[in-house]
């Protein structure tokens, strides 16, 4: 059993309809709650020449071989430049990827019955529904999301873990625990090429916060019209996204132009998030990305979020500031950040703006 002690809520979403369920229905036109003229065209003409996501190779990067400090400085323009990479041969077995895609479409085909008992309750943002919903008039996403706290163990709403089905909740444990790692060894990759103490980075990370989104968005019968996730920046340090199938649809903002990333078979997608941007004092930044949605095809994915421990205090690395490199950032709370940043709406970059040192504000480490 939970104990109230343990629990904590980073507030709560208002309960909006399944998309999968709408999109059951033959529909001609959105539902006017969907329409999103607001949006920049989903579609990318002359798309042959954007610039292609840079790969990163984990092995090598953590290998005795002479080509190692080589791939440590791609990984370093890739977050300072980027933000996005993906990462192959990253450790995890290819049995596992194909069990935690198999499970999760498996998952998102339940009776609208069955997922019922996990949809969210009102008082807290776990389980299906939608995130950032915070008026009634707000336009939706078109996409279902189903939205769990996985590590640390103490942390999960076990009301929402009893109730998975048998296999997933098996498979979502080995994953948990294996992306939990990955996303350990990439930090301390990044230490490395920001020329942090390392401890610094392990003493914030060692037992942070683990949560999982996993995404469904159905066929859309406009989907120039749609937009199937709203512009944003991760709150997390890191995001290490699955896709489970061929349907593109992610969307990175480059230099004021939206560039689609075409996921490699059995990779990853990382990017850096607002907490890494505050930690590495501006020197890595969290970047805007968006889901578009296809007429004819469904999209399934699974963002696993990695933060700090919640009960630390979040602001840049104090081995990164010094007499000519001051914060950038003010210091708070690591629970007070992520309580926050779940009560607004999602727009952009916006809650990290918030949270950077103004001119004329004293910011002392």
């Amino acid at each position: 059993m939970e104990s109230s002690a343990e629990v904590v809520s980073f507030g709560a979403s208002l309960l909006v309809p399944s998309v999968q369920e709408l999109a059951k229905d033959t529909l001609s036109t959105l539902p006017p709650r969907y329409a999103r003229p607001d949006q920049d065209p989903p579609i990318i003409k002359d798309i042959d020449s954007l610039p292609v996501v840079p790969v990163i190779n984990i092995h090598l990067l953590i290998s005795e071989e002479p080509a190692k400090d080589l791939e440590l400085e791609r990984l370093h323009s890739a977050c300072r430049e980027w933000g996005f990479f993906q990462i192959v041969n990253h450790g995890i077995s290819n049995s596992l990827i194909e069990k935690i895609k198999s499970e999760v479409q498996y998952f998102f085909q339940l009776p609208s019955e069955e997922k019922k008992k996990l949809w969210q309750r009102p008082d807290d943002h776990e389980g299906f529904g939608q995130l950032f919903v915070v008026s009634e008039e707000q336009k939706l996403d078109w996409c279902d999301m189903f939205y769990i706290t996985t590590l640390p163990i103490n942390l999960r709403k076990h009301y929402l873990f009893e109730k998975l089905p048998h296999s997933l909740r098996e498979t979502l444990e080995i994953y948990s625990s294996e992306l939990r790692k990955l996303a350990l060894t990439i930090l301390d990759q990044m230490a490395k090429a920001l020329k942090m103490d390392a401890e610094e980075m392990r003493e914030l990370f060692n037992d942070g916060v683990q949560s999982m989104r996993l995404n469904y968005y159905p066929p859309c019968p406009q989907p120039d019209k749609a937009i199937g996730f709203t512009p944003h920046s991760d709150a997390d340090a890191l995001t290490i996204l699955l896709q489970l199938n061929d349907t593109q649809g992610l969307q990175i903002r480059k230099e004021g132009k939206w560039v689609p990333v075409k996921p490699l078979p059995n990779a990853f997608v990382v990017n850096i998030g607002d907490i890494m941007e505050i930690m590495s004092n501006g020197v890595y930044r969290s970047i805007e990305h968006r889901a578009t949605v296809s007429p004819t095809k469904e999209r399934l994915s699974i963002a696993t979020f990695y933060s700090s421990k919640l009960d630390a205090e979040l602001g840049p690395a104090p081995s990164l500031i010094g007499p000519n490199n001051p914060a950038m950032f003010r210091r708070l709370l690591v629970e007070k950040y992520f309580k926050d940043f779940f009560a607004q709406k999602l727009s952009g970059k916006s809650y990290l703006d918030f949270i950077r040192v103004q001119n004329g504000e004293v910011n002392t480490p």
